[in-house]
């Protein structure tokens, strides 16, 4: 592997937090470099501040939850609800992905419950596609390199596509260990108790995703908490299937032998 270097690419300020953030811990633990993109403002998020007080807060708290993982920041390039799959936007995309130089990305499923996160996704797979394609032109200009990356969609929101079919995960994370700190780090997202409690009926943000972690768990059949992933196919990102998470994480990593069998039925 020529680049320990992950890069988290979400939508907005949180996503990182409730789907990847054990995973960059884990990672971090390990020497690899973590990196932290949210491509929309969060200015949606809130029924008592007005969309620019909403903006700024959000990036403010967002800035704080990447200091508590210890990964680099990268600044937002779109507001909710106003991101599309433009070659403009998936110049700024990719030239974060070249910056970062990764080798492992860490994105939204492709399906998922609503079109940011989808939209984040489809940015996230074409800037990572596109990370050894010199004659594409990124903004601001950056070099592209040249070794293997490895994207990796996480569970949906709810654990279910937008028709409530279940989903479930190629492999699992043991955050277990890690779950204090990826707490803490949504916990900084402050703003968000009341929006979530207000819009989605969470009761508490934080209590949410304990309880989304734990459900993982139990659906690894192995942890206690948990993060899931499903590998995009490997086809124009590295010369041959690889799984450098497994590589890098060890026995806090599980295949799910289920998802392998249904795999190879499709083939």
């Amino acid at each position: 592997m020529n680049s320990k270097s992950a890069l988290a690419i979400f939508a907005h300020p949180d996503d990182i937090e409730f789907a990847a953030a054990g995973t960059l811990l884990l990672l971090r633990e390990r020497g690899w470099k973590i990196h932290y993109f949210n491509l929309l403002s969060g200015c949606g998020g809130s029924v008592q501040m007005d969309a620019s007080t909403t903006a700024a807060t959000r990036l403010k708290e967002a800035q704080t939850a990447a200091g508590i993982l210890d990964a680099k920041f990268y600044l937002p390039i779109a507001h909710d609800l106003e991101l599309t799959y433009t070659v403009e936007l998936l110049r700024r995309v990719t030239a974060v992905v070249r910056e970062a130089a990764p080798s492992i990305i860490l994105t939204h499923a492709p399906v998922d419950y609503m079109e940011d996160h989808m939209i984040t996704c489809r940015l996230a797979v074409s800037a990572a596609f596109s990370h050894g394609i010199p004659n594409f032109r990124t903004d601001p200009m950056r070099d592209a390199f040249f070794h293997d990356v490895t994207v990796y969609h996480a569970l949906p929101h709810g654990l279910c596509d937008p028709l409530r079919r279940p989903v479930r995960a190629e492999a699992y994370v043991n955050t277990t260990n890690v779950h204090a700190r990826k707490r803490a780090a949504l916990a900084a997202h402050e703003s968000q108790k009341h929006w979530l409690d207000v819009s989605q009926g969470m009761n508490s943000y934080l209590a949410s995703m304990d309880a989304m972690s734990r459900e993982v768990g139990r659906l690894s059949g192995q942890f206690e908490h948990a993060e899931g992933w499903r590998r995009h196919l490997h086809f124009g990102f590295s010369k041959r299937e690889i799984d450098p998470l497994r590589e890098a994480l060890g026995e806090d990593y599980r295949m799910d032998a289920s998802y392998a069998v249904g795999l190879q039925r499709t083939l």
